[in-house]
């Protein structure tokens, strides 16, 4: 989180006469035991002239002994410190195996030295021993002998939370126990002396803590329980401390029931609580005024992605994206933006439905109920239409899809959202009247003018079910009566078994209403079918994807003409038609119906596909109205027109997919983000996850941008191809537009590889391509584009639609929905916080208008091994995004360059910093291209696993002689690179950070831990060193990953140590060889590689 605060408390003393102020000792520096650093600490003291001793009193706290040689009038105690607010999480620590339960015994000696912490609490006088309250309390508090320590103590901590109140008590002094439970409520230090006691009395040694207590303000409002204060505050506090052999004294805060944390600091612990008081001392008999203030306020904050802008700087953002839809407005570009925003379970990340799987129980339920709230803001007369989405390779059906759809023009598409049933509400239970479905269709079919008999019931087919059982084993054979004679075979025997199966199956699984848009209006072809009626294909997808179609006509339908994408659409008409439907031959007609069915208890209708979507608006309106109880509409949903508005909500492996509509202006979009982001954490989803060992990600799915126009005919891209020809130049000349908003998986077999990643041709090959789009940039052919960039924009296997750039949607040839006139970025994760999604548009936005005014045409970049070497390390990606910004502001657009420092933070979190003789050295997480291994048989069939074992960091070093200093890692001399400061050198480090069984050399063991030091080679000897511990440096070993950032944070920040160094003299000999090696091995410069250097090094 990286927040620094600046703290002052004053305390202050006015007499009415002057008086003799006798020595004072004052408890008010940070006990050395705090785990919050101390960056900077003052004590000021008036009057000016006294003498100051600093020492440690008997039980380790610092104290200052004041005296006063001279009378004053006034007693000021002003101290401030500076406070770096790093996550601590209260529970890592380690616990003896024999102290993990609750009745443990300190052994005799250990007991010895905790002596007067295990002392009883006199209630009174000395020797009375604990009150009669207190030993109730104690002796009503009971848990089972086999309960852990640590829960025990979290339960006893917030029940006596519970059970006290608080109050700010200014009478001097500390209640007793018995006094503080007899009235119910306490001070902070009433509370926790009454904590100590009830410890000691259970054979828990404890302490009576003073210190500060800093709480700052949330960056967002918690939907769970309550947010904290609303603004930063900071105050005198008391706690109480147990001591846990194994573990030590770890810090419990009774008036909030959590332990102590960061905001935690302790000035003072001891066992008595008036061995501990902040100010000690006494003056003349007078009258005194006494004054008090406690302020913290923010001196540093990272930004973070909870608050990854300061006001003034967002509205800066939001100034800029105004000031370009002018420039693109005026300019005529047309262009509107559009998204896949990905999203996790709040409450869930660890079950295969939000890791690995595509579907699952909770991952349906979040989207039904994400699907109503983004129903409730956009489209209260939309419609909400459950069907089936995509079809995966290896997947036995498609996947489901909530598709949200509504008119552009404001009119209604639904008007009574009662009557939209959700099958995944959990909370109710539906109960549909017998026979609605045919009720449905019949009222249907009299509104259309169709007769009742073209409703059609249907059946399922009872021959494969015959099948089935046949195939069973011996022991439970079929029933005589349906035994089909199969040695004594022919027609009429084969005919004669199916009327006698289809006999006895009398109750229809659906309805079905045929019903195709003719040229005059809604036709119904009359089927007819060889077995008499309608009998469904086995399976379990809803009864309209089980149709017999191929038993309906030997005549093929009629191929009709797709629409032109390219022609300008009619205003959408309100009014259904008029005229009747006609019932028309099967022969030669289309194969498509209504098919409605009682399913689960809820009435589903199917809808047909359909090629206008003015016979969609026509065909929802007689639902709607033909309608008396909720239903669920399936099936096909509307083509794709600009009339209509589309949304849809779908699973991916791991995430929940939102198809939001594109946009026209940054406005636009930026009220659409916040309001999704809004009610995405309402319905319990979020935009980060977290890794066991604390490493921060996005939501492990993209955010692809989607480019185009409102109609295809208007899509910029098309209008201009030389503006795509721009975008792909620029993003091959800048790697960081490709690496710093990506996921974690990149590379050439990444979802989303850059146009030269893989394969070395393509370059040579795409300003060929370049060139042709140039020659034929006045052509009246659209497809040209798609054409000459086809082949070239796909992953190493040709896969068109894994690529940086996705032109699947552009215009191809093939068919209508393939020319939208769509360009997809798919190179952006998923921003956890919709304004770092919103400057990732105003980028994007920002470099189309620049290259609409002056497009950009250059030879492409080979940048060779740097791709992958330097151009993976956060310093040259930073530096290469400044100069994107930079560029940008050449050309007038505003564009600041620390708008992205959320998200090189969040990219590249910083590990940890050192500093020895002036020399910094500063480590971060950097990006690992992982390979795709190759094919492997499991119990589902082949896979191909990815390996990511390998990791890299990168190290800079500030302020470093290069002839005298060199930096190592585990003895290895790491290769820095100059940058464009002097003063600046950076390289990285690749990493085996742990050994799964299939991976690239499975038998190179873990790099843990990597241990950096500064080598001075003028004196042959290490200056000092840090610690990067791959795993937790106690062993512990987590088996979910954090709950939030603040613990992931906790849990990076315990693997960092900036301590260790090699002692005695070092082998420059042996350094020097290593170097000489190094330069002649090194594939990528500025890389040093363990794995190599432990294997080919050591040749």
């Amino acid at each position: 989180m990286g927040i620094k605060v600046a703290l002052e408390h004053r305390t202050s003393y006015a007499f009415d006469r002057l008086v003799q102020v006798h020595p004072h000792e004052i408890r008010l520096r940070p006990a050395p035991h705090t785990r919050t650093p101390i960056e900077a600490y003052s004590l000021r003291i008036a009057p000016d002239d006294h003498f100051i001793n600093w020492q440690q009193d008997a039980f380790g706290n610092f104290l200052a002994r004041v005296v006063f040689p001279n009378r004053t009038r006034q007693l000021s105690i002003t101290v401030g410190l500076i406070a770096d607010l790093k996550s601590v999480n209260p529970f890592d620590f380690f616990i003896e195996e024999w102290a993990e339960h609750i009745g443990f015994v300190y052994p005799p000696a250990l007991a010895a030295d905790l002596e007067p912490y295990l002392k009883p609490v006199d209630e009174s006088e000395p020797g009375s021993g604990p009150g009669e309250l207190v030993r109730a309390w104690v002796a009503n508090f009971t848990m089972a002998p086999t309960t852990r320590i640590i829960d025990y103590l979290v339960t006893l901590n917030q029940a006596l939370c519970s059970d006290v109140g608080y109050a700010v008590r200014l009478e001097p002094g500390v209640q007793s126990p018995d006094t503080t439970l007899a009235v119910g409520i306490g001070s902070c230090r009433d509370t926790a002396w009454l904590l100590v006691s009830i410890l000691r009395q259970k054979g828990l040694a404890a302490r009576f803590v003073s210190g500060y207590l800093v709480q700052l303000t949330s960056d967002i409002a918690e939907i769970d329980g309550p947010s904290g204060p609303v603004a930063d505050f900071t105050d005198l506090h008391a706690w109480a401390e147990v001591y846990i052999p194994g573990a030590g004294w770890v810090g419990l805060d009774p008036t909030s029931g959590l332990f102590a944390g960061e905001g935690h600091i302790p000035l003072s612990a001891t066992p008595h609580p008036s061995t501990s008081a902040a100010i000690t001392g006494a003056t003349d008999m007078c009258e005194s005024t006494l004054d008090f203030s406690n302020t913290v306020t923010r001196v540093h904050e990272d930004p973070r992605v909870t608050l990854p802008y300061t006001a003034s700087a967002w509205e800066a953002v939001v100034a800029l994206g105004e000031e370009i839809d002018a420039r693109l407005d005026a300019a005529g570009v047309g262009l509107t933006m559009g998204g896949e925003p990905t999203f996790v379970s709040i409450d869930d990340q660890t079950s295969e439905q939000w890791t690995t799987a595509a579907d699952g129980e909770h991952k349906r339920a979040r989207a039904s109920d994400l699907a109503a709230r983004l129903k409730a803001a956009w489209a209260p007369t939309g419609l909400v239409q459950r069907s089936q989405g995509k079809w995966y390779p290896g997947e036995p059906l498609p996947r489901w899809q909530i598709g949200l759809y509504w008119r552009r023009d404001g009119q209604p598409l639904w008007s009574d959202p009662e009557l939209l049933a959700d099958p995944w509400d959990g909370e109710r239970q539906w109960s549909t009247p017998q026979g609605a479905d045919w009720a449905l269709l019949s009222a249907l079919a009299s509104d259309l003018g169709l007769p009742d008999s073209q409703v059609r019931p249907a059946y399922e087919d009872p021959l494969s079910r015959l099948v089935a059982s046949i195939r069973r084993p011996a022991g439970d054979p079929i029933d005589t009566a349906d035994d089909p004679a199969p040695y004594e075979d022919s027609a009429e025997r084969r005919t004669g078994l199916l009327d006698r199966l289809d006999e006895a199956v009398t109750q229809p699984t659906a309805y079905v209403l045929p019903l195709h848009r003719g040229e005059d209006g809604w036709e119904s072809a009359d089927w007819t079918l060889r077995r008499g009626r309608i009998v469904l294909t086995d399976g379990d997808s809803p009864a309209g994807l089980r149709l017999p179609l191929d038993a309906v006509s030997w005549q093929p339908a009629p191929q009709s003409a797709e629409a032109d994408p390219l022609s300008a659409p009619a205003e959408l008409g309100a009014q259904r038609s008029p005229a009747p439907a006609v019932v028309v031959p099967a022969e030669g007609a289309p194969v498509t119906a209504l098919v409605a069915e009682i399913r689960d208890g809820l009435l589903y209708l199917f809808l047909p596909p359909l090629e206008q979507v003015d016979d969609f608006v026509d065909l929802i309106a007689r639902v709607e109205a033909a309608v008396t109880c909720p239903l669920v509409i399936e099936g096909y949903g509307p083509p794709p027109d600009p009339r209509i508005e589309a949304m849809s909500i779908t699973p991916d492996p791991g995430v929940i997919e939102v198809n939001v509509t594109p946009t026209a202006s940054f406005a636009e979009q930026s009220r659409q983000l916040q309001v999704l982001y809004e009610e995405a954490r309402k319905a319990r989803l979020t935009t980060e996850s977290f890794d066991v060992d604390g490493t921060h990600t996005g939501t492990g799915g993209g955010n692809h941008i989607t480019l185009g126009g409102r109609t295809p005919a208007t899509s910029p891209l098309l209008r201009r191809p030389d503006l795509l020809v721009s975008l792909l130049t620029y993003w091959q000349h800048h790697p960081a537009l490709s690496y710093l908003f990506s996921g974690r998986f990149v590379g050439t077999t990444s979802q989303a590889p850059r146009v030269d990643e893989g394969r070395e041709e393509a370059l040579y090959e795409l300003e060929i391509a370049f060139a042709e789009i140039e020659r034929l940039a006045d052509s009246e052919a659209p497809w040209h584009i798609d054409r000459s960039l086809r082949h070239l924009l796909t992953d190493i296997t040709g896969n068109t639609h894994r690529a940086e750039f996705c032109i699947d949607k552009l215009y191809s040839p093939d068919s209508a929905r393939g020319r939208l006139g769509l360009l997809e970025l798919r190179g952006f994760e998923m921003p956890p916080h919709f304004q770092m999604a919103m400057v990732q548009s105003l980028l994007v936005r920002a470099l189309v208008a620049r290259f609409w005014a002056q497009p950009l045409s250059a030879p492409l970049v080979r940048h060779g091994a740097n791709l992958h070497g330097r151009y993976l390390l956060p310093h040259f990606i930073i530096h290469d995004i400044a100069q994107v910004a930079a560029d940008l502001r050449a050309h007038d657009i505003a564009f600041e360059t620390s708008w992205l420092d959320p998200f090189t933070e969040f990219r590249f979190p910083r590990i940890g910093t050192a500093v020895f003789d002036g020399i910094e050295i500063e480590l971060r997480g950097a990006i690992e291209p992982w390979r795709v291994l190759g094919e492997e048989a499991t119990s589902g069939g082949t896979a191909r696993y990815v390996d990511s074992s390998i990791e890299r960091v990168q190290v800079r070093v500030i302020g470093a002689d290069r002839s005298r200093y060199v930096v190592t890692c585990n003895g290895e001399p790491i290769p820095l690179l100059s940058t464009e400061n002097p003063d600046v050198q950076v390289a990285g480090v690749r990493y085996r950070a742990w050994q799964p069984p299939s991976a690239l050399h499975p038998s190179i063991t873990v790099d843990d831990p990597l241990r950096f030091e500064l080598i001075d080679t003028a004196n042959a000897l290490s200056r000092g060193g840090c610690t990067y511990h791959v795993s937790h440096p106690g062993g512990r070993s987590y088996d979910d990953p954090p709950v939030n950032a603040v613990a992931a944070e906790a849990r990076r920040g315990r693997r960092f140590d900036a301590t260790g160094y090699t002692t005695g003299r070092v082998d420059l000999s042996d350094l020097r060889e290593k170097q000489a090696r190094m330069s002649t091995d090194a594939v990528a410069p500025g890389i040093l590689d363990l794995r190599r250097a432990r294997t080919v090094g050591r040749r």
